[in-house]
């Protein structure tokens, strides 16, 4: 009898152990192994430089380490899909550009829905993209520029990253805009198109700031104009696209941080507090301003509502401009 009452006081037990929330049993262990922390581009891009940024301060947040890993391809869809299959215990994250808005525009069919394989954590970081251009090619501003391409019109190329990211998406509208006719030149990463736009073999690019401010400070690129309706508080000398010639312009760049739909609320509050953390650290906002970029932290409500309007107005901005995936 004192068996069965054991064994059926055991079955109870359990059952109730079933009923705890997960959320919170989780979230007390929480972690107790190395994060991955997933990039879906090559080493040298603004996604790329974001994460080695915020990794090492998240990781001192955490008290675990945090693993990066570069799986680039497809325009960063393959590490999207690898996120989203993941189990949804907090252990895969995936830094998120703003291209993976885009995608769904972009891309008649995808192997994961944007708008719902994620669980949003925060946003990390804004950025303009910055027109540059190799310092062989004559023109020096925007209208000089424009009037070289019309003049050779269809051989003036320029380069970016893959097909429908940022830099792609960025000089279509510019395209749309301007009425020039360019050659899209387009690379498996942005460090290989910053490393043949230094070498001379493409002479122009909408790049992130972050992945060739260096360069524009050195010399190295000629900067043209930033993509924002403000100027950048890390280049101000740099004239808007608005201000050069191109009214009504305006794109941005920005990162944040997600992980697998389903994971339990109470880990993505804890690791939205330990990103904020992360984003007040001295030497992170140093970094990122010395690269361009400014931290912004979100809760994950909002930056849910900014991720599904981002969808929403560039499905319209690649509609209206008639923008191919080529």
């Amino acid at each position: 009898m004192k068996a069965k009452q054991g064994i059926a006081l055991g079955a109870t037990a359990i059952g109730l152990l079933g009923l705890m929330p997960v959320d919170e049993a989780g979230a007390q262990s929480y972690p107790n192994r190395p994060v991955r922390m997933l990039i879906g581009f090559s080493a040298g891009g603004g996604a790329d430089t974001i994460a080695r940024s915020v990794g090492p301060r998240l990781a001192e947040t955490l008290g675990q380490q945090v693993v990066i890993e570069n799986r680039p391809g497809a325009n960063g869809l393959i590490a999207a899909e690898l996120t989203a299959k993941a189990a949804p215990d907090g252990y895969t994250l995936l830094i998120a550009p703003g291209n993976y808005a885009f995608a769904p525009a972009m891309h008649a069919k995808l192997p994961i829905d944007m708008t719902t394989a994620f669980a949003p954590v925060s946003l990390l970081a804004e950025t303009p993209l910055i027109v540059v251009v190799h310092p062989s090619l004559p023109a020096k501003n925007i209208k000089a520029l424009i009037a070289l391409a019309k003049a050779q019109p269809g051989k003036l190329t320029y380069a970016s990253g893959g097909i429908g990211g940022s830099a792609h998406l960025a000089t279509e509208l510019f395209r749309s805009l301007t009425g020039v006719d360019l050659i899209h030149v387009p690379y498996k990463g942005t460090g290989a198109v910053i490393a043949d736009l230094m070498g001379g073999q493409v002479p122009l690019c909408f790049c992130t700031l972050p992945s060739v401010f260096s360069q524009t400070k050195s010399g190295r690129l000629r900067a043209l104009a930033v993509t924002t309706t403000k100027r950048s508080a890390a280049a101000p000398d740099v004239p808007t696209l608005a201000e050069s010639g191109v009214p009504g312009y305006e794109m941005g760049q920005w990162y944040g941080l997600l992980a697998p739909a389903g994971t339990p609320a109470a880990l993505i509050e804890r690791l939205n507090a330990d990103i904020g953390k992360a984003l007040k650290h001295p030497e992170l906002r140093s970094r990122f301003a010395a690269e361009g970029a400014d931290a912004v932290h979100s809760t994950p409500t909002q930056f849910a509502a900014f991720f599904k309007a981002e969808i929403a107005k560039w499905t319209r901005v690649v509609q209206q401009a008639g923008i191919k995936n080529e």
